[in-house]
């Protein structure tokens, strides 16, 4: 199970990394297009899309690394029960928190293709498609946060930047 989660965590990151390449794409086509006054509908949009993708696909893989902001001033001044405890704690809220990230995000996604929602601009997208990036990030997000609260309570310490990297 290890192995597949460490995976999918590694896709969505890799999948993230494609899309920041789809966000420097856009921009360069936007660019090139204005340069010999040609017209590329859904540059900017599609910029934004593949920039929205590449921050939520990436969420479960920066946390799985260590690499998400976290403030441990706190956690290093208790005892160590204490702070297992409070990580603990820490790691169940932000599981609620991405549960309902998540569960709103795939309803977002779910309404947008249910009324057939459509871009404002003039690329005219269904919404429903870059909103999907978004649902898939969320929940690969709560599944990393849950994979490591199950961590926590079997012993197991927070991943570090450090450790990821060596």
């Amino acid at each position: 199970m290890r192995r597949i989660l460490d995976t999918l965590y590694g896709a969505a990151g890799l999948l993230a990394g494609v899309c920041t390449i789809g966000v420097l794409v856009s921009v360069l086509a936007a660019i090139l297009a204005r340069q010999f006054n040609w017209n590329i509908q859904g540059t900017d949009a599609y910029a934004g899309y593949f920039m929205a993708a590449a921050g939520f696909l990436a969420l479960a893989s920066t946390f799985k690394h260590g690499e998400h902001i976290r403030v441990t001033l706190l956690l290093n001044s208790l005892k160590p029960a204490a702070s297992r405890r409070l990580d603990i704690f820490a790691l169940a809220a932000g599981a609620l928190l991405a549960a309902a990230f998540a569960f709103f995000s795939f309803k977002l996604m779910l309404d947008s293709h249910t009324f057939n929602d459509i871009s404002t601009s003039n690329d005219a997208t269904p919404l429903w498609i870059p909103q999907a990036s978004m649902a898939a990030g969320t929940l690969l997000f709560f599944i990393a946060i849950v994979d490591e609260l199950v961590r926590r309570i079997r012993g197991y310490n927070a991943p570090t930047s450090q450790q990821t990297h060596e």
